[in-house]
């Protein structure tokens, strides 16, 4: 039985206007093409659905048990379509964020904070987890959009999106010799113990230091945070990105350049190879390869870093 969404349309608008001149000029036709409408329509059902007389148009008996039906339908089909509206219009949607503790504790919140501004009905669900579960969470669908370092994918598992190369910098105790100076070399920085939290940091950052300039000792741990506050109470060193400088001063740290090589720490959009991704997540993607080479720009290689370490120098 051929019904269309158009017959029925005009079936619901004679009832409301009680009149075929009025219902056609709501729909914007010709009474002729409106009443062509609903003679189609009750041919196609085989039964009369309106009572015409020269006063008004009524539903006939079975129109009175068809109308809640087509009232019901239509109401739905427009649900359906405005709730696809506000999908594509970013007026609605899910995008779910994954990203290890670095990106955690500082580029992700202002992302996060800087696209919620601007489209607050896109519900954006964070999980802050180590790569290893990031990758996992694109896998099995569970994330939409991981970041990270670039270098931990080396097959086409996942799609990668580079979105900028860090310069890593040290954190070290304000008592540390090293900080009287504008920046650290790795060769100075040998002798220091290396409190590491980075996952393959043998691949990922000691291949691009000549391997006489490696640190003789290693203490390793499993997040920056822990990292961080072992510096605070004992000697030694702890390498981070650049963009790490608000985390690093919060606890009461000096961070410096890490130079003769200067080693970057290249990050990375990732998400699932041939997905197709929903207006919202394609949105946030797009926003984030916007948003985050134009942050790290901001970080403290400008010198904002250097010119803090003296200033706290100097109260001490």
């Amino acid at each position: 039985m051929d019904v269309t969404l158009r017959q029925l349309r005009a079936f619901v608008a004679v009832l409301d206007a009680s009149s075929f001149s009025e219902a056609a000029k709501a729909m914007h036709l010709s009474q002729a093409a409106l009443s062509g409408l609903i003679k189609e329509l009750e041919s196609r059902l085989g039964v009369r659905l309106l009572d015409r007389s020269t006063r008004r148009v009524s539903a006939s008996a079975v129109g009175e048990v068809f109308e809640p039906l087509v009232r019901r339908v239509l109401s739905n089909l427009d649900e359906a379509l405005e709730g696809l509206t506000n999908l594509k219009d970013l007026r609605r949607g899910l995008v779910r964020v994954a990203a290890p503790e670095t990106l955690s504790c500082t580029l992700l919140p202002e992302l996060i904070a800087s696209y919620s501004s601007r489209y607050p009905g896109v519900d954006v669900r964070f999980d802050d987890v180590p790569i290893q579960q990031v990758l996992a969470g694109l896998d099995n669908a569970s994330t939409d959009i991981g970041f990270g370092p670039a270098g931990v994918v080396t097959d086409e598992t996942v799609d990668v999106h580079f979105m900028c190369a860090d310069p890593l910098w040290v954190a070290l105790r304000a008592d540390d010799p090293l900080t009287e100076g504008e920046a650290v070399s790795w060769r100075g920085l040998r002798d220091r113990p290396l409190i590491n939290y980075m996952p393959n940091i043998a691949i990922n950052v000691l291949a691009n230091v000549p391997s006489r300039h490696h640190p003789r000792q290693m203490v390793s741990v499993h997040r920056v945070n822990t990292a961080l506050s072992m510096l605070r109470v004992r000697q030694g060193a702890v390498i981070c990105p650049s963009m790490a400088e608000p985390l690093v001063r919060g606890f009461g740290l000096q961070f410096l350049p890490l130079e003769q090589p200067t080693v970057r720490w290249s990050i990375a959009a990732f998400v699932r190879p041939g997905a197709s991704l929903s207006p919202a997540v394609e949105s946030f993607l797009n926003y984030a390869l916007d948003f985050v080479p134009d942050r790290a720009r901001k970080y403290p290689e400008s010198g904002r870093a250097r010119e803090a370490a003296r200033s706290i120098k100097r109260r001490r």
